[in-house]
């Protein structure tokens, strides 16, 4: 069954992870209204440009504001852009990835967009655009059921499940070459994502995953590790039908080339990964408890912050764990306090007479959190603009200024995060602060800033469901954490389908 874009079509990626839909195709077009179709339909028309892709958070998701996202989705979006009109965009979803090649090569699409590594097998069956990202491959393990799986005798006699038509199986029969006794299974009805959270839920030991996929579950799962690295890193990109492919696939090269010239393809990356490094295992677990124990009491209130701001109340929260850890009596060593660490000249400005009344402290925090944004200019598209107003917010307006004229004269975009960000930390060499207008700045410490607020607010995603006021204005979010710290009975999988019944 075919669904068309529309939140009931597909089940939302509440920042990270997104359930695999219902159905064998679901294809989302910006440009049509919703139909159904009982089958792929033929090509429209020369100037539809058909995507083949998984949902997954690599790939293609909805996001917590019900808008399409991925790095996959982006550049194929960017893509029918780049090429003008009348070319649009139509994304055809399958469920598992084993569906992905199937697809393009009896042409119910054009172009394969789907997290692929290019391996010799592949190259065989289709042609490769640019490489546009490198990735490992490792071994997932949970560290609190297992030990680190550092060589392959590890991996013997252990519960292991693989995507099935995935590189990680090429690359274990690799290793099952020099070890003819590791055995493993395959499924195609459980996607990489579901099968690194078996792994956390200890119903399998290992799987395989690519490294920037697990960082994200890590966020999610703190218990998860990476083990053996499988092979040497694979480069990421678009696979085309060598029958058909060979006039789109200039098109594409054109486009890589245009979008790295330009650091396009630097800020999306950024935007998916930049952040990903930041937390430890500790952090997240730590992060997750307090969720538990110390966000309820203020949940309310930041939602009404949301209702004054139209700020995510999650992004305010993430913002004050970053600032105080929710303790309201949180005091620096320059008598910065409360929630959301006000200063006393802000909290002058925003009229605030108790900085340790969390009412006070968080309305306060989210008003000078919008006045930064508002400070940024227009034309900056989000999420930068909400990335540097975190900076300023951290480090004072005229720091990102700086930082922003730096990167414009290094011949960066000064409307990227991506770039501002190296900007930022060039503020602390002479040859750069003597030449704007707020001097010196050890400026690493906003963008480090920005980024661990990005990643508590991922996890946020995840675990909290977005506030509409205009829905349920007094509903306060369901505080109850999964089984990861409840230790509640074992949950099924996303699909319905546990791994225990693959069988």
């Amino acid at each position: 069954m075919r669904f068309l874009s529309g939140i009931s079509a597909c089940v939302a990626w509440q920042w990270a992870l997104l359930a695999c839909l219902c159905g064998t195709l679901v294809a989302c077009s910006e440009a049509e209204p919703p139909s159904q179709s009982p089958q792929v339909k033929a090509k429209p028309d020369p100037y539809t440009i058909r995507f083949v892709t998984i949902n997954s958070p690599d790939t293609y998701f909805i996001d917590s504001q019900n808008n399409y996202a991925g790095l996959e989705y982006d550049l194929a979006k960017r893509f029918v852009t780049f090429l003008g009109p009348p070319y649009k965009l139509e994304v055809i979803v399958v469920d598992t990835f084993d569906k992905v090649f199937p697809t393009l090569l009896r042409g119910g699409a054009d172009i394969a967009a789907a997290d692929i590594s290019i391996t010799a097998a592949r190259k065989r069956q289709v042609l490769f655009g640019p490489a546009f990202h490198q990735v490992q491959a490792m071994v997932v393990y949970n560290r609190d059921q297992n030990s680190a799986p550092t060589k392959a005798e590890a991996l013997l006699d252990k519960r292991i499940v693989l995507p099935r038509s995935t590189s990680f199986v090429e690359k274990m029969r690799e290793l099952q070459a020099q070890n003819p006794k590791l055995i493993w299974r395959e499924t195609d009805k459980l996607s990489s994502e579901q099968l690194i959270e078996a792994v956390a839920r200890d119903e399998i030991d290992f799987t395989v995953a690519d490294n920037h996929l697990l960082a994200i579950m890590q966020y999610l799962y703190p218990q998860l590790d990476a083990g053996l690295m499988l092979g040497q890193s694979d480069n990421i990109a678009w696979a085309l039908n060598k029958l058909s492919g060979e006039h789109r696939l200039k098109q594409v090269q054109a486009f890589f080339k245009a979008i790295e010239k330009d650091g396009t393809l630097r800020n999306l990356l950024d935007r998916y990964y930049g952040h990903t490094k930041r937390l430890k295992q500790m952090d997240v677990a730590t992060f997750l408890s307090k969720s538990r124990t110390l966000l309820p009491q203020y949940i309310r209130l930041f939602k009404g912050a949301q209702e004054v701001t139209d700020i995510d109340w999650r992004l305010l929260a993430a913002l004050s764990y970053q600032e105080s850890h929710w303790d309201n009596y949180s005091t620096s060593p320059t008598n910065v306090r409360g929630l959301m660490m006000l200063t006393e000249q802000t909290s002058n400005m925003m009229n605030v007479t108790n900085r340790l009344d969390p009412k006070q402290s968080i309305m306060a925090g989210a008003k000078f959190l919008l006045w930064m944004k508002d400070r940024i200019p227009a034309r900056i598209p989000e999420p930068d603009r909400t990335f540097m107003a975190l900076a300023a917010y951290n480090n004072g307006v005229g720091h990102l200024e700086d930082a922003r004229i730096i990167a414009q004269r290094l011949g960066l975009n000064p409307d990227s995060w991506a770039d501002v960000k190296r900007g930022y930390q060039l503020l602390n060499d002479p040859a750069h602060y003597v030449t704007v207008k707020h001097g010196y700045c050890s400026c690493g410490a906003p963008v480090i800033y920005t980024e661990l607020v990005r990643s508590y607010y991922q996890i946020m995603q995840k675990y909290f469901p977005a506030y509409d006021p205009g829905l349920d204005p007094y509903k306060i979010a369901d505080t109850k954490m999964p089984w990861l710290l409840a230790r509640a009975p074992q949950a099924t999988s996303m699909t319905g389908t546990t791994v225990a019944q693959l069988d």
